[in-house]
């Protein structure tokens, strides 16, 4: 095992089960793979909850997008596996699901509110199953049902501010922290960083601490090659499907709530 930079002990027990709480398959390797490999590195068990299939994503060009939702499942597992974690599930699926019957969360879509593309808002089309339209309680209570089928021991997801904006990530912060404290575990949140170099991060959250995981790079390239379909590495960065670059993420800042 490999032990965790000193302070994360604090918010993480040893071998106490991790549970981290997404939007679309991706987003666990693009804001939280470091953190995961070095948690799975240190014999924490960690589990990835996915809210939606990124239904409304992009694909580069040349892949065939005749079944989106598939293709990102299949990269979604292969991602999960690079990065070692104990389990992953699907948000309304069974046992990420509290109630009968289950239920598809879909993507809600997004927009650029800049010019830049590094901050998104509302997308003026989600259509009425959109995990936007879900009523908190719901989506709290089957985030909750997970949590308790894993005995996770601490509940990670985006900050309020959602990282850089998106609706799905911005929902997901009040249901996640609220399951977490319905159940008496720890919860932290991820810390908004910058989308281009030099950006400066709109609201630093009180309290933030930040880690340097660069020793667990190689996890998350890894993990960053399965989802071919709309990304791509290039040297220290990562290339998305519309042209965006953004740094790979191995400096994480984490927020913890009591």
């Amino acid at each position: 095992m490999i032990p965790v930079p000193a302070g994360l002990d604090g918010l993480f027990p040893p071998a106490a089960p991790v549970l981290f709480v997404h939007a679309h398959p991706d987003d666990e390797t693009l804001s939280t793979g470091a953190l995961i490999a070095a948690l799975t590195a240190s014999g924490r068990p960690c589990f990835v909850l996915t809210a939606t299939r990124g239904e409304r994503g992009e694909v580069r060009a040349g892949v065939p997008a005749d079944d989106l939702a598939a293709l990102r499942e299949d990269e979604w597992r292969r991602a999960c596996a690079a990065l070692g974690v104990a389990g992953h599930a699907f948000l309304g699926t069974p046992p990420a699901r509290s109630a009968a019957p289950q239920r598809r969360y879909h993507d809600s879509g997004m927009v650029w509110l800049d010019a830049a593309e590094t901050l998104a808002g509302p997308a003026p089309d989600a259509p009425g199953d959109a995990l936007t339209s879900a009523d908190p309680a719901e989506v709290t209570a089957d985030v909750a049902a997970y949590a308790r089928a894993v005995g996770a021991r601490v509940l990670v997801t985006y900050d309020a501010a959602g990282g850089y904006g998106h609706p799905d990530h911005v929902f997901l912060h009040a249901p996640t922290r609220a399951a977490a404290s319905g159940l008496g575990v720890g919860f932290v949140a991820v810390v908004s960083q910058p989308r281009t170099a030099g950006e400066p991060v709109a609201a630093p959250a009180a309290g933030a601490r930040w880690f340097d995981l660069a020793a667990h790079r190689e996890a998350v390239v890894r993990a960053l090659a399965a989802y071919a379909s709309q990304l791509r590495v290039d040297g220290a960065d990562v290339v998305h499907v519309g042209g965006q670059r953004e740094p790979i993420q191995l400096r994480i800042g984490v927020a913890a709530a009591r």
